[in-house]
């Protein structure tokens, strides 16, 4: 019992082993699929939440330039627009509740330097914390100017009355282009304002132009052109309304400024929500950038967050228990798989051994298949040359022995016409009986050997489907594509015994009215098809027990390398193709024998 023990032992314990390394290995898959499933998961939570606040900052951004359309629309709708009803008109909006983001809405005149000391000098009457009369800064002087007359709210910056606001290039170019092209036009530099950190607020400007004046070419529209009203915002504040509805709040925005569409430059950063002790970015946060459009500015939103906020308790333990289950479940597999194994073994060996002895029967047989194939094309080429040999001796011996007597018999029966009338009619009925004989050598050679396959195969083909004819009265059609075909006697042979067998086949039991026979030669093959509108090929008849026809056919076109299809269905005739590759022409073509005087006879 031992000594049973220590050899079953060692032979086992790798099979247990296996076992247990490929349930773990299987519970590892099912720990990964289920980690990445839920990975991916929560990353598209991620991206949702993500697009849902880059749709709300594009949101904002269209609300507050809806704004700056309105208040030029206020201008371009007054014939003139002083302090007092621009102050009552931006009241109205009630920017602090409706638009948070919003710092001011303010308009800027534009001059010349021509006429900024006119400007200067003028009045603009009395309005409630407006000064009377304005003071261009920077004092610097410019080709053009564009001063801000007017601001609300007013307390917060009063002290920007007066500023020329184009005293920048990149802001004044941004107003050249929006007063050129009738758009909005943004620069994208941060607001220098004391109210709020340097690049919290950015400003976004549209062009009022005189009211009636015609606006359809640049000209026309510098011509008009009055001045622009802007709106002052800030990033912060709009960026954080957009973060809101997000569920993890523990989500990092930076935003860039990448410039315009046409002329990008480096990223200038708007907005970071979270710019001291924010994690580096790397496998442990979900990241994405998406592109938020500011009127023909690219900005990029750079959102990210750290994987564990978004997964919940459930996630944290679903890939334990999918790999405990998949560690379970494959265990059981193998243990099963294991207890049959045995037996299943017993049972393959078992198979194995029949199906060797299976295989080596079926070679034997196939290796008799063979040879009897190869009999049998043999038997065919020998039975065709005996009658080729009989046909030949019964033609020159036969043959010309009846027909050297019929020339006598009609030399004697010449010559008794007159005088011996009684001798004259036997020799007559002498020379009919001749003729009879000579007829039926005929048909027997031709049987054995038709004489007309010496002319060539569309001659042979001819020939047959003329006693086809006459002999079935059926109308029997031959398309040959007026094409000589030349070909070896082996293979002209076996298409002639075909057409014999099929047209054999048609009279016997087809039932049919009208034959079409063609046949092809192309492509180094040669191609002959016999279709009838018969009665139709079963299955059983094919089959039938003592009936070789079919066979012979598809067996003797199967020995010259060739293929045969015979297809057929009730009541819709039958349809025989066999395709046989030809020899080249220069070795196939053998020379016609010259007709003798007995082959015409004959």
């Amino acid at each position: 019992m031992a000594i049973a023990h220590r050899q079953l032992f060692p032979a086992s314990r790798p099979v247990w082993w296996a076992g247990v390394l490929l349930s773990l290995g299987i519970g590892g898959l099912f720990y990964l699929g289920a980690h990445r499933t839920i990975d991916y998961d929560a990353s598209e939570r991620f991206l949702h939440q993500a697009q849902n606040a880059q749709y709300n900052i594009s949101s904002r951004l269209n609300a507050y330039t809806d704004v700056l359309r309105g208040t030029a629309s206020f201008f371009h709708a007054a014939e003139h627009v002083d302090r007092a009803s621009f102050h009552r008109y931006v009241s109205g909006l009630d920017i602090d509740k409706q638009f948070p983001a919003l710092d001011n809405i303010n308009y800027a005149l534009y001059v010349t330097d021509a006429g900024r000391d006119a400007l200067e000098q003028a009045s603009f009457g009395v309005a409630p914390g407006y000064p009377a009369r304005l003071s261009i800064q920077p004092a610097e002087r410019r080709a053009e100017y564009w001063v801000l007359t007017m601001i609300e709210p007013l307390d917060e910056f009063r002290e920007k009355i007066g500023r020329d606001i184009g005293y920048r290039a990149p802001v004044a170019r941004a107003l050249r282009q929006g007063r050129d092209t009738g758009d909005l036009s943004a620069s994208g530099l941060p607001i220098d304002s004391a109210h709020q950190p340097l690049g919290a607020g950015l400003a976004l400007r549209l062009p009022v132009y005189r009211n009636g004046a015609p606006l359809r070419t640049v000209a026309q529209r510098r011509a008009a052109y009055v001045g622009s009203v802007g709106i002052g915002f800030s990033v912060p504040r709009l960026v954080a309304a957009a973060l809101e509805p997000m569920q993890v709040l523990d989500t990092r925005l930076v935003l860039y400024d990448t410039g315009e569409a046409g002329a990008p430059r480096t990223p200038v950063q708007l907005f970071d929500s979270n710019p001291a002790g924010s994690p580096p970015r790397g496998s442990g946060l979900f990241s994405v950038v998406l592109p938020v459009d500011f009127h023909h500015r690219r900005w990029s939103a750079h959102f990210s967050a750290p994987k564990a906020n978004w997964y919940s308790r459930f996630d944290i333990w679903l890939p334990w228990l999918a790999m405990l289950c998949g560690f379970t479940g494959s265990l059981l597999f193998y243990l099963l798989f294991h207890t049959l194994s045995s037996s299943r073994m017993r049972a393959v060996k078992m198979a194995k051994e029949m199906t060797r002895e299976l295989r080596n029967s079926q070679a034997r047989l196939q290796q008799s298949h063979h040879k009897l194939r190869r009999l049998a094309a043999h038997s065919d080429q020998i039975k065709e040359q005996e009658r080729k040999r009989i046909a030949r001796e019964i033609h020159d011996d036969l043959g010309q022995n009846l027909l050297v007597l019929r020339i006598d018999v009609d030399m004697f029966a010449t010559r008794t016409r007159h005088r011996h009338p009684r001798l004259h009619a036997r020799a007559q009925r002498m020379l009919s009986q001749i003729d009879s004989s000579i007829k039926s050598v005929r048909h027997i050679i031709n049987d054995l050997r038709p004489t007309v396959l010496d002319l060539g195969l569309n001659a042979a083909v001819e020939w047959q489907i003329a006693q086809f004819r006459a002999r079935s009265g059926m109308v029997c059609e031959l398309i040959d594509h007026d094409t000589e075909i030349r070909i070896d006697d082996q293979r002209a042979t076996a298409f002639f015994r075909v057409l014999q067998e099929s047209l054999s086949n048609i009279l016997q039991h087809a039932h049919a009215s009208l034959v079409r026979v063609e046949l092809l030669q192309t492509g180094g093959m040669l191609c002959m098809t016999i279709t009838d509108n018969g009665i139709g090929v079963r299955d059983s008849s094919r089959n039938k027990i003592g009936s070789f026809g079919l066979v012979g056919i598809e067996e003797r076109i199967s020995l010259l390398g060739g293929t045969c299809s015979i297809a057929g269905s009730p009541n819709a005739g039958t349809t025989v193709a066999i395709a046989v590759p030809v020899s080249d022409p220069a070795t196939s073509q053998l020379p016609l024998p010259a007709a003798s005087t007995a082959d015409l006879a004959l």
